[in-house]
């Protein structure tokens, strides 16, 4: 850990070259600090030359705690995992854990090289309790994830964390297991959907699949919400990348808006309807 302090804060010499490193982390315009430095990447033309905004976006809440998600280029998304009185110190804390995982990410450990892509594949082996050699058969998870590591050389982990959510939700939709059903092979699913980038397109097809699934089980949108706001809460007071969780909270919100979008106003429950949709803290 103290090793990758220390790199960390010499990449902040780099990359911030007016900023002191000792201070950069405790700085008030660290919301500054965070544009300059996609702005930078964005001029050195490194990754995601057609995209450089960074949104955020404050939860709607009329009494704190506060809670703030910022989104990257390329889709990374973070919040604050401090309890903000404000909607500024939450904005201010969600740049803040934004920067420092954007700043991590330039780190040479977090770009996907051979050796990166040997020790990822063993401790994946390790922690599912796999087996070595499904590394070499695409067919396996093992495989696959093997084969898109493989595909994405030279990427950062932020870029390959783009592809992943995609197919982490098309695992979390059923969609992958549908397209198995229609006996196409992985590496042809992961060709297929690695040219595309999640869009409101994407988002419109999944929830279509689960406003199907609410008329084959009633309730099971609502269900899965409430889930899935736990993840989001737990995951963003851990301070980790909030994508996969965030997007499962709008495309989930998106399917109950269509559902509830003539009776919501009317409705007895539209509070409870609103609570749903807007989350909790």
């Amino acid at each position: 850990m103290e090793r990758n302090l220390d790199s960390l804060q010499l990449l902040v010499t780099q990359v911030l070259p007016q900023s002191d490193p000792a201070m950069v982390f405790r700085d008030l315009n660290v919301v500054a600090l965070l544009q300059e430095f996609w702005e930078g990447k964005e001029r050195r033309k490194a990754v995601f030359p057609s995209e450089s905004l960074v949104v955020y976006e404050s939860v709607p809440s009329p009494d704190p705690p506060f809670v703030c998600y910022v989104t990257l280029p390329g889709g990374s998304c973070f919040g604050n995992f401090q309890c903000c009185s404000s909607r500024a110190e939450a904005r201010r804390d969600a740049a803040k854990v934004a920067l420092i995982n954007s700043l991590f990410n330039e780190l040479p450990t977090r770009k996907i090289t051979k050796d990166f892509i040997i020790a990822s594949v063993q401790e994946a082996v390790t922690s599912t309790s796999g087996n070595a050699n499904d590394a070499d058969d695409p067919s396996t998870s093992i495989g696959a994830y093997h084969y898109m590591l493989e595909n994405n050389i030279g990427k950062t982990m932020l870029e390959f964390q783009e592809l992943m959510t995609v197919f982490q939700l098309l695992h979390w939709n059923g969609s992958l297991k549908a397209l198995r059903e229609t006996k196409c092979s992985r590496q042809e699913v992961i060709a297929y959907y690695s040219q595309y980038s999640l869009d409101e397109r994407m988002r419109s097809h999944m929830a279509l699949d689960w406003i199907m699934k609410e008329e084959e089980t009633p309730g099971v949108i609502s269900q899965e919400l409430q889930l899935v706001l736990r993840e989001l809460e737990e995951s963003r007071k851990a301070g980790r990348e909030l994508r996969f969780y965030k997007e499962k909270k709008e495309i989930l919100s998106l399917a109950l808006s269509h559902i509830y979008s003539d009776c919501i106003a009317s409705s007895p429950h539209s509070d409870h309807m609103n609570f749903i949709l807007n989350g909790y803290h």
